[in-house]
């Protein structure tokens, strides 16, 4: 691998990145192994964000490296159009047996993007198959984040994923957020206030009626929004409504799934069954672009009641390959030999303990926490929105740890593997860091 300076950067055009910016200050990631990343200098750089909410096991993990190498002198691409490879069926199996068996099936995608526009399109077919092909309306919620395609972005509520597309997918309506400031701030797990507001959902019932919606997608924790966490009871209560009102429930689980909350998914923490989840990202530690859509057996079965031939019109070149299929059955090994998720619960105590002693440090005006992920709220820079964040997340990497920023919130997230020596140091950065912020 080449570890120099690239001779130019005008080229790529960089995702979500202020490219202007980026390209007069580059931070260029060279190597990683455990917990940290080696930058161009030659820099250690802890990370705090297990890459970007991918990485739970860990980076060059080396069982996933060799289960990845195998596969790709094995059987580098393989089409799951009328034909398969054994992988995808054994990782069906595996994950199936990892959820303790709550889902019946799971149809592979690339990307949290895609899984999400896939399970949008399978509610939607489903009701088709059942006869109640009215019900078109998605619900989605306000400053929730599910992916970049048109049916996430429709779904999603984070208005600057969408004001530069004009059109999305019409029949959409959203839920409020559950952030509340004034009475949730400084909370670990789940805030006392807010449950009430999954009762929303039966507003947006009486002005649509039940028999046009679909299903309500949401975020068990809402990440890329700045760590938003549900107020006890509320999903539970939203899972009585969908019931009540025969409307699927979707879980988007591409942050929460495998271990972000010690739990395999977050709806084994909240003890919420939705009806479809959607995974990606530690799904294969992060080393391989994979997606997947758990279902519930029964949603699987109505398509099963056509007449013969091909059952749903979907999928992808990539969906179930080869190389990603390995790269998650190793790391689903890796959960379990190593223990990951019994390590996670044993640090995430100590994990708080952390996050909250930040209370007090200037512009400090929220600390939020669960399992290991932890949101720091900034008061903003007036007429400057965003900008305290970012500055913390430059100085961050000049001080050797890696963060990240949504607006004026700092995301920590860190892989499951961090232990207490590695929250140590990330704390005491972070400390320094926003001391010295103007």
């Amino acid at each position: 691998m080449n570890e120099s300076r690239p001779a130019s950067m005008s080229s790529f055009w960089m995702p979500f990145t202020n490219n202007r910016d980026y390209k007069a200050n580059p931070r260029l990631l060279v190597s990683a192994e455990g917990v940290y990343y080696k930058d161009v200098d030659g820099n250690a750089i802890l990370d705090g964000t297990a890459g970007l909410w991918c990485v739970p096991c860990g980076h060059a993990q080396p069982k996933i490296v060799a289960a990845v190498r195998e596969m790709i002198g094995q059987l580098d691409f393989a089409p799951t159009f009328q034909m398969g490879h054994p992988a995808a069926f054994d990782l069906a199996e595996q994950l199936m047996e990892y959820t303790s068996h709550k889902f019946g099936h799971v149809f592979y995608t690339n990307s949290g993007s895609e899984a999400v526009d896939t399970a949008l399109k399978i509610a939607l077919a489903y009701h088709k198959a059942r006869g109640e092909a009215s019900r078109t309306r998605l619900i989605g919620r306000e400053r929730g984040y599910h992916g970049v395609g048109f049916g996430g972005i429709s779904v999603g509520g984070i208005a600057g994923n969408r004001k530069p597309y004009g059109v999305m997918l019409p029949g959409v309506d959203h839920l409020p957020h559950t952030h509340n400031l004034e009475k949730n701030a400084y909370t670990r797990g789940e805030p006392e206030h807010g449950a009430n507001l999954a009762d929303e959902l039966e507003r947006i019932v009486a002005l649509h009626d039940a028999s046009t919606i679909a299903a309500v997608i949401v975020e068990p924790v809402a990440g890329s929004t700045g760590v938003l966490i549900p107020p006890k009871g509320y999903l539970k209560r939203l899972r009585e409504l969908c019931t009540k009102h025969g409307i699927l429930l979707i879980f988007d689980e591409v942050i929460t799934g495998f271990g972000r909350l010690t739990t395999p998914f977050a709806a084994d923490y909240f003890g919420v069954e939705p009806d479809m989840m959607t995974t990606a990202k530690g799904l294969t530690n992060g080393v391989i672009p994979m997606g997947a859509v758990f279902s519930k057996k029964f949603i699987h079965d109505a398509f099963m009641e056509a007449p013969a031939g091909i059952e749903l019109f979907h999928g992808y070149t990539y969906s179930g390959h080869p190389v990603a299929c390995a790269a998650s059955l190793a790391t689903l090994q890796v959960f379990k030999e190593q223990n990951i998720l019994e390590h996670a619960k044993g640090i995430q105590q100590y994990w708080a303990d952390a996050v909250h002693s930040l209370k007090g440090l200037p512009h400090v005006i929220d600390i939020r926490s669960i399992g290991l992920i932890a949101g720091i709220e900034l008061a903003p820079i007036e007429g400057k929105p965003g900008t305290r964040a970012f500055n913390a997340f430059k100085k961050a990497f000049a001080d050797g740890i890696l963060i990240r920023t949504t607006g004026d919130i700092i995301a920590l997230s860190p892989p499951l593997v961090f232990e207490k020596k590695h929250i140590d140091e990330l704390f005491e950065k972070l400390a320094k860091v926003l001391k010295n912020l103007d």
